[in-house]
């Protein structure tokens, strides 16, 4: 006989305020509703109307997650796609964002399930080893770089959001056990990229003056404000404005993009989407449209890519779709300026293209001096060089040298290898696009990276996360089609 857990506070005052005496109810109901008032006017009396409700809105939703982490996953995701550079208005030796507490709520709760024993053991992956040592390089390389530069309170509060982003593969595979958990992940993920998405094509679409105020409205939030956090085709005004809607830059919106737009993709075109399929098209639709008005060449290439791969390996419909969308850009009037834009980088013609010809020169220059362990996430500690490059292999070669590299590429094929065995393994039509879907996304995301660095960039936390989730979202769904996963699965992980 098996006995019954024992009760916590929650529990005991639900039991009172759910009393089969009615009496007892309403007395303690009248109490908890007199208590809430009395706070509530204290907490406006002393901090004002717009602070009280803020702080009323994280004590609830860091109740919700204590009780359930997936309301954590879903504020994490909610920032990520809304409001990634936002940060409180106070500060405790630097301003904390809204990701920074996302992230740690999501932390605490998982390492106080671990602590509690709520989840009775830890698994692994087969990418669990190299991911750890990738972690360990990362941590090695930061105090390495301390020999040459002391590193600033900023890059430091950076640092450790990277740190964390790696780490949290691990809290996903541990917290994705069970195929509910994996869908409910993978359809946050496609909500949160749509959101943002929409956010780009309102903010490009409107007047520039209304969007400019609403930006000004965001810089209480720390973001950018004014017509100067507007950005354009080499950076002059005359040529078309290029959307960037909450993500600061339009190479980062749209790298966001590629991962959100693959992964929708193949949710439409397969036989079991997770959405209905019209909502789908809808999600595409914007994503693409935000990718385009986003002007960035490096990652309209990445998509068509990683869409290409997975439409010679399985879905045939994929290469009509881009070759449809490659019609569109070629033929209509109002997409010449995208084109020749396009093939100006191509011929290396265009102010920024050489502008990363000469980064490319000063990256591997650096390389050449530092060529095993990089110089660290501090600066560079020769005054004739510096440590950027909007390169993500070359940048990361800068930072931990060729060893880090090395690993970091040796991670990502290992993860493509692993999606690969389980989609030839898997027999559930509903897991298929799924992997296909996240296979698309890192390949697109391989390539975008040739041209920019977002998914190591200290200063872009948010992708960071997003790169690492799909690692961790695709080991998890790995592991439901391993001969074992039946047997082992537990009965109940997500609820705390």
């Amino acid at each position: 006989m098996i006995a019954d857990p024992p009760q916590t506070t929650l529990d005991r005052i639900e039991a009172v305020l759910y009393s089969a005496n009615p009496r007892t109810a309403y007395l303690a109901r009248g109490a908890l509703f007199a208590l809430a008032a009395l706070t509530a006017a204290l907490a406006v009396a002393l901090l004002g109307p717009l602070y009280a409700v803020a702080g009323f809105a994280v004590l609830i939703g860091g109740l919700l997650v204590l009780r359930d982490i997936r309301w954590g996953l879903l504020a994490l995701f909610g920032v990520i796609g809304l409001l990634p550079f936002a940060a409180l208005p106070f500060k405790i030796g630097f301003r904390p964002t809204f990701l920074d507490v996302a992230l740690l709520a999501v932390y605490f709760v998982w390492v106080l399930r671990v602590v509690t024993r709520r989840d009775r053991e830890l698994v692994g992956t087969a990418l669990g080893p190299l991911i750890f040592l990738f972690l360990s390089l990362a941590i090695f390389s930061f105090a390495n770089g301390l020999r040459y530069s002391r590193p600033s309170a900023t890059i430091i509060r950076n640092f450790a959001e990277l740190i964390l982003a790696i780490a949290f593969f691990f809290v996903l595979v541990n917290t994705l056990r069970r195929r509910a958990d994996v869908d409910f992940m993978a359809r946050l993920v496609m909500l949160a990229g749509v959101a943002g998405a929409a956010i780009a094509i309102v903010l490009y679409v409107i007047p520039v003056a209304w969007t400019i105020r609403i930006l000004d409205a965001l810089g209480r939030f720390n973001y950018p404000g004014g017509a100067g956090a507007l950005r354009y085709i080499e950076d002059s005004a005359e040529n078309p404005m290029r959307a960037i809607g909450t993500m600061v830059d339009p190479n980062v919106l749209g790298g966001f993009l590629i991962f959100i737009t693959a992964f929708t993709l193949l949710q439409l075109v397969s036989a079991r989407p997770l959405f209905r399929r019209i909502w789908l098209a809808a999600f595409a639709g914007a994503e693409m449209l935000a990718l385009y008005l986003t002007y960035s060449r490096g990652s309209m290439a990445g998509l068509f890519v990683g869409l290409a791969v997975i439409g010679l390996l399985r879905y045939r419909k994929l290469l009509l779709l881009g070759a449809a969308a490659a019609s569109l850009l070629i033929f209509l009037p109002q997409t010449q300026a995208y084109i020749v834009h396009f093939i100006e980088g191509v011929q290396l013609q265009d102010r920024a293209t050489l502008m990363r010809l000469g980064e490319y020169k000063d990256a591997l220059a650096l390389i050449a001096r530092y060529p095993w362990l990089g110089v660290g996430f501090a600066g560079s500690p020769d005054a004739d060089l510096y440590v950027g490059v909007s390169n993500v292999y070359l940048l990361m070669a800068e930072i931990m040298g060729v060893i880090g590299l090395t690993v970091f590429l040796l991670v990502l094929a290992g993860y493509l290898r692993s999606l690969w065995v389980a989609w030839r393994r898997n027999t559930d039509p509903g897991l298929e696009p799924l992997f296909l879907g996240l296979g698309a996304a890192i390949i697109g995301g391989i390539v975008g990276g040739v041209f920019d660095h977002y998914l190591f960039n200290l200063v872009y936390p948010h992708m960071g996360v997003l790169l690492w989730t799909y690692l961790g979202l695709g080991m998890a769904a790995a592991r439901l089609v391993e001969p074992s996963a039946a047997s082992s699965a537990p009965t109940e992980v997500v609820h705390s």
